[in-house]
């Protein structure tokens, strides 16, 4: 049974050839979680007898999944041998799609990056063209890593907005046609594709790969240019009823009369977030307030990352002003959040979070003062410790869950 029919199987298969393969995603699940295993370990682990656990064990070497890494370490008698999965046996692409740029990754099947390449130049536009080319640099990546295309055995696409990953559909963009998006990457790509939030694959990726330790309720916060979250209870993704929680930064907090790109007056973002930051900034340079930037560019000139580069640099007044007046009012907001969720951790992902300290201090202070004590006080808020390869992680280890791990 080859790797490819261990995943591309249909329901109409036998009973006792379904049941194989959902022993061996079993064992490749265990081994992947606790590395290299002896049979008894496994056996321990699984709850399958010696001799189902051995016989699976034998099949997948033959398949090159799984290989003999030697004796254990055990003194005295005969040493058992350990078997792990093989690195090489197939990889994960991981594409994160931000408005001006695109971070692309192949993980090996121990999720340890082969080729990891961040900030490739391109325009997210919700046109056919965009999309054309976003196609193109994930081919292009894909031709220059050396991995050969064939062991690429999924592509998780990370978008912002609202996106059905169950059935493939992105509502925010690329919706051109009733077609998942998915599959229309899919008939370019030529990768089996799946979609996902990029707040959620963030939050998955620090869950797996990052800050997140032993914790199991966590709420992730991808304050960037927008803001967003990513819900994990009990150690697993919350997707809502249809599949869109963690739109947060869209709810209606204001009374202004600023339009969010959603649409409407006066969302969380508009006053908390990246837009906002470069918003606030701009408009006190033009009310007379001063700058370190205000001698290198003209306002129009000045962007975002500027901006978060004058205040983790230079630390710059103004700009730490503009970011503690944002971070104490994510503070305030967080707090309903934390009341209603009560999670053992809070974490700050996103540009904006890059900022340190400067932006978590803010935000734990209010947080303290808005919140309640008995539900706040074993809380823990911490900075994600990726950065901007949470995306792109998160989305390789939801290729795994979904490939290997739902059996």
């Amino acid at each position: 049974m080859k790797l490819s029919v261990l995943l591309d199987y249909s329901e109409d298969v036998s009973l006792s050839a379904l049941k194989m393969i959902k022993l061996k995603k079993s064992i490749i699940k265990r081994l992947t979680l606790i590395g290299e295993s002896t049979i008894a370990e496994l056996c321990k682990e699984t709850d399958f007898s010696i001799p189902t656990v051995t016989k699976i064990i034998s099949e997948l070497i033959e398949e090159g999944i799984v290989s003999d890494t030697g004796k254990s370490g055990t003194a005295g008698g005969r040493r058992p041998s350990k078997y792990g999965i093989n690195a090489d046996a197939c990889y994960y692409l991981g594409v994160e799609v931000k408005r001006n740029s695109i971070n692309i990754g192949i993980q090996d099947f121990n999720n340890n990056f082969v080729k990891l390449e961040e900030k490739i130049s391109y325009t997210l536009d919700n046109t056919r063209e965009s999309l054309s080319s976003l196609c193109s640099i994930i081919n292009q990546f894909v031709n220059d890593s050396g991995v050969p295309a064939k062991k690429i055995i999924g592509a998780c696409i990370n978008l912002s907005g609202r996106i059905n990953s169950h059935d493939g559909f992105s509502y925010s963009y690329f919706f051109f046609e009733e077609k998942p998006l998915s599959e229309i990457i899919e008939s370019q790509i030529h990768i089996k594709t799946f979609l996902e939030n990029d707040t959620r694959a963030m939050a998955i990726g620090e869950y797996y790969g990052g800050v997140v330790k032993n914790e199991k309720d966590v709420i992730f916060v991808n304050i960037g240019l927008g803001v967003g979250i990513g819900i994990i209870c009990k150690g697993e993704l919350y997707y809502g009823k249809s599949g869109y929680s963690g739109e947060f930064g869209h709810s209606p907090i204001f009374d202004n009369e600023i339009i969010c790109h959603c649409g409407k007056k006066g969302c969380l973002e508009t006053e908390i977030s990246g837009v906002a930051l470069e918003r606030k900034f701009k408009t006190s340079l033009e009310n007379g307030s001063i700058s370190i930037l205000s001698a290198k560019k003209t306002i129009e000139e000045i962007t975002i990352d500027d901006i978060l580069s004058a205040i983790t640099d230079n630390e710059d007044t103004l700009a730490i002003e503009i970011i503690d007046e944002i971070g104490s009012k994510m503070g305030r907001y967080l707090s309903m959040l934390i009341n209603i969720f009560n999670p053992e951790l809070v974490v700050l992902g996103g540009t904006l979070a890059e900022t340190g300290m400067y932006l978590r201090l803010p935000i734990r202070t209010s947080i303290h003062k808005h919140s309640l004590s008995l539900v706040s006080h074993d809380m823990e808020l911490k900075t994600s410790t990726l950065g901007s390869k949470a995306g792109v992680i998160g989305a390789c280890y939801i290729l795994r869950d979904k490939l290997f791990y739902n059996v």
